[in-house]
């Protein structure tokens, strides 16, 4: 199954280019079979990379199923905000996509990143693999064509910005960056921020300029973009269990074989362990560093659980309907 992708054209310019520097023999064997694009908007260094899609193509090629993904991370195939309704119409084949993003085409599924919606990590991916999770995967799949493969672990989120955040009184006067989308709002909300929305790509230069006075984001994704050069504390509230879902166009998998759907889920499903290793000692080794050198001061007598109680006792009152029997339910899987 070859087909052309129906990208648009800057997209494509880079996906030509991209393409121009592979060898004759690389294109033949390309040729031979089906070729899928996965996407995701992360440096070429972070774990959701080394760790996350390239680990899924070598592994797939290692299935020998005549099936070969590509790679394209660091929004080479469009930013963060794009990609994945370039995976619903079909132009990209997968993407490594964060819930809240995926929540603009499917409420409910948002509702995986409300602030502390699990305990850790096991409480997520226990939850992700029990029956009470398939109408959420069934309903996404429903509204938009396109089916969730597994879901990644993307680091706790932390608050950075230039004093330190011990308590939800601390948040009060910051313009705190969040991601523009309903659940982050309501995190901000929730927890006592007031919410800045900047584009993930802008939020460096934001923080620079001062135009916000701090941000979330999870420790790999700081170091990576280099927030620690424009903040001076970062303090662990591990507000957030971040997720990442890795889906696929419902096309792209309606034209694959069963052996090669085999070989594609069994790649994206055995990824996780080492990909969640790979984040873990990443944030071992980036806090040791900060703590070393004083690059950052690092706060970590955040009051957890008076965030966490103000936190869970906003979205019972908030949420409703699917969105809240989804979180009752992640309650239910503690």
């Amino acid at each position: 199954m070859n087909r052309m992708l129906r990208l648009p054209l800057p997209v494509l310019v880079t996906v030509l280019a991209l393409t121009a520097c592979s060898s004759s023999s690389d294109t033949d064997d390309a040729a031979e079979g089906t070729t899928l694009t996965f996407s995701n908007s992360y440096t070429e260094d972070h774990p959701h990379t080394r760790c996350g899609i390239d680990l899924v193509a070598e592994r797939v090629a290692e299935a020998d199923v005549d099936l070969t993904v590509d790679t394209f991370p660091n929004s080479q195939l469009g930013n963060n905000t794009e990609t994945f309704a370039s995976v619903m119409s079909g132009d990209i084949d997968m993407d490594v996509q964060g819930s809240a993003a995926l929540g603009a085409a499917h409420g409910p599924i948002g509702v995986f990143d409300a602030a502390y919606a699990f305990d850790d990590v096991d409480h997520m991916f226990s939850f992700f693999d029990s029956p009470a999770a398939d109408p959420m995967k069934e309903g996404f799949s429903e509204v938009t064509d396109a089916h969730i493969l597994d879901v990644w672990y993307f680091g706790e989120r932390h608050f950075t910005a230039n004093e330190a955040i011990r308590s939800p009184e601390d948040l009060a006067g910051l313009r705190m960056r969040f991601p523009d989308s309903p659940i982050y709002l309501a995190n901000a909300e929730a927890m006592g921020a007031n919410a800045t929305a900047v584009a993930f790509e802008e939020v460096y230069m934001a923080l620079q300029q001062g135009i916000v006075d701090g941000q979330e984001n999870p420790i790999a994704t700081i170091a990576a973009d280099n927030f620690d050069e424009v903040q001076s504390h970062i303090s662990l509230s591990g507000h957030q269990i971040g997720s990442q879902m890795i889906v696929v166009s419902g096309a792209t998998w309606d034209g694959l074989s069963e052996e090669q759907q085999e070989a594609l889920q069994e790649a994206v499903s055995s990824v996780r362990a080492d990909n969640r290793a790979c984040i873990e000692e990443a944030e071992a080794e980036v806090l040791a560093d900060w703590e070393a050198t004083g690059a950052i001061e690092v706060v970590d007598d955040v009051d957890v659980e008076t965030f966490r109680e103000q936190v869970r006792e906003y979205f019972m009152e908030n949420l409703e309907g699917e969105e809240l029997e989804l979180y009752q339910s992640f309650q239910e899987a503690r």
